[in-house]
C-alpha cells in the first residue's frame, strides 16, 4: 500500500525569475527567504536558455535502473511540477522536479524527464505551495539502487 498522509498546507506564493537566473539556485535562495523547507510546485511555466534533463542515447544495460546522466537541450519552452523536501543533512531543500520541454527551433520537438539544471531565458512563472505537516523528505531506498524516495514523517536517525 503506498505511504500517504493528509496535509497541511502553508502559505502559497507566485515566484517570477529573472531572465538569465540559474533555476535551481534561485528556488533555493527564495526557499531560504521565506523559510520554506517542504512543499510542492503544482506548475511552473518556463524559457529556458539552456536546460539539462535525466537522459541517455545509450543502450541501457539495466532498462529498470535509474539513469544518472544527462542530456542538454537549448531554447526551450517547459512546463513543470515537484514537490521540496528538507535535507537535514545539508540543512536545505532537496526539490525533485519533473519538466516538459520543447526545443522551439525544432517544430516544438518535446522531451520529458527529471530537471538537473537551467538557466532562465524570458521568464519562470511558478507557484508554489508550502507543507506545514507532516515533514517531507527523501532517503535513498537501497532496493531501488539508491534512487531518493520522498518519505513524510519524521526523519528516522538514518536519514
Amino acid at each position: 500500500m503506498p505511504s500517504s498522509q493528509q496535509l497541511t498546507l502553508g502559505r502559497s506564493f507566485a515566484l517570477v525569475f529573472d531572465h538569465g537566473e540559474d533555476f535551481f539556485p534561485t528556488l533555493t535562495d527564495f526557499c531560504a527567504t521565506h523559510n520554506i523547507r517542504q512543499g510542492y510546485i503544482p506548475m511552473f511555466i518556463a524559457g529556458f536558455a539552456t536546460v539539462d534533463i535525466v537522459g541517455t542515447c545509450d543502450k541501457l544495460d539495466n532498462p529498470q535502473a535509474p539513469v544518472w546522466t544527462k542530456v542538454h537541450l537549448t531554447n526551450v519552452e517547459a512546463v513543470g511540477a515537484g514537490t521540496i523536501a528538507w535535507n537535514p543533512a545539508t540543512d536545505s531543500i532537496s526539490p525533485h522536479i519533473h519538466v516538459a520541454v520543447g526545443l522551439k527551433e525544432l517544430s516544438a520537438q518535446g522531451y520529458t524527464s527529471h530537471l538537473l539544471d537551467a538557466r532562465v531565458q524570458f521568464l519562470v512563472e511558478m507557484i508554489i505551495t508550502e507543507v506545514a505537516e507532516p515533514s517531507m523528505h527523501r532517503l535513498p531506498n537501497p532496493a531501488l539502487y539508491d534512487a531518493p524516495q520522498l518519505r513524510l514523517g519524521p526523519p528516522t536517525p538514518e536519514a
